[in-house]
């Protein structure tokens, strides 16, 4: 099987690379299934209903979340509903949606889950015990996992523990995209972090001087997610079969309204 992810969307910038690039890299790369992370889709924090279906008009067919989901209030109804998009799966019990997803690729049974770290994040349930528990419950024929993570040594103790017991583990949240896409020991395919689609020009999709202002003064500041400049598309394609995975990334030169 051949999957192709695309790491944090952020804004509207990630959105229009989103729209202009994702059809192409699928023909391109052959994908047969499309996964987007779309935690900060709507304006760099979590996710409208609105948002969910214009990322799925543009050619992705299942979309992951994170620290961000909920957000926006609006998402909470939705994520009861069957609808292409899970939350991370280790939420205590009774949040709204599902952490895990099972969809047809071509005959196959593909299995996609959602886990959030805890090193530096809000305290949610054990990410470790949650995907046991998912693995012993759920048979699939392929199993994806989107870590999102804070921290590379809790997304590298996830990869390892379940090498061998599924086919992928791909991190997300710090918009960073690492430079260690790996095949591990026992075929599970790994990156610690995919990295974001959004504005380039800034700090992790936002504009750079609302950021070195907070580190410099140590004070809130709201942050802005630009609605107009150069983008970053970035991403992976796995394939199962040959056992690689390998990295994407689109850089726009100039700014674009």
């Amino acid at each position: 099987m051949r999957i192709l992810f695309i790491g944090d969307i952020v804004g509207k910038v990630g959105r229009r690379m989103l729209s202009e690039h994702l059809m192409k890299l699928k023909k391109e790369h052959g994908a047969q299934i499309t996964i987007v992370n779309g935690e900060n889709a709507a304006h760099g924090k979590g996710i409208t209903e609105g948002i969910y279906k214009e990322i799925l008009s543009y050619g992705a067919d299942f979309i992951t979340l994170g620290n961000h989901t909920f957000a926006k209030r609006e998402i909470y109804d939705v994520l009861d509903q069957d609808v292409k998009m899970i939350r991370p799966a280790n939420y205590p019990d009774g949040a709204p949606g599902k952490g895990h997803g099972v969809v047809n690729v071509n005959g196959e049974r593909l299995l996609i889950m959602n886990l959030q770290g805890r090193s530096f994040m809000p305290a949610i349930d054990c990410p470790f015990k949650k995907v046991d528990s998912i693995l012993e419950e759920t048979g699939a024929d392929t199993i994806f996992v989107d870590f999102h993570s804070e921290t590379t040594s809790e997304s590298l103790a996830m990869g390892h523990y379940l090498d061998g017991r599924v086919d992928a583990v791909v991190g997300t949240h710090t918009h960073v995209q690492t430079n260690d896409e790996q095949v591990l020991p026992n075929k599970t395919k790994y990156i610690t972090d995919v990295g974001m689609t959004g504005f380039k020009d800034g700090i992790l999709g936002i504009r750079k001087e609302e950021v070195i202002d907070r580190f410099i003064h140590q004070l809130p500041v709201r942050h802005n997610v630009p609605e107009e400049g150069a983008g970053i598309l970035s991403g992976v394609i796995i394939d199962t079969k040959s056992n690689k995975i390998e990295k994407i990334r689109i850089e726009e030169k100039k700014a674009r309204p």
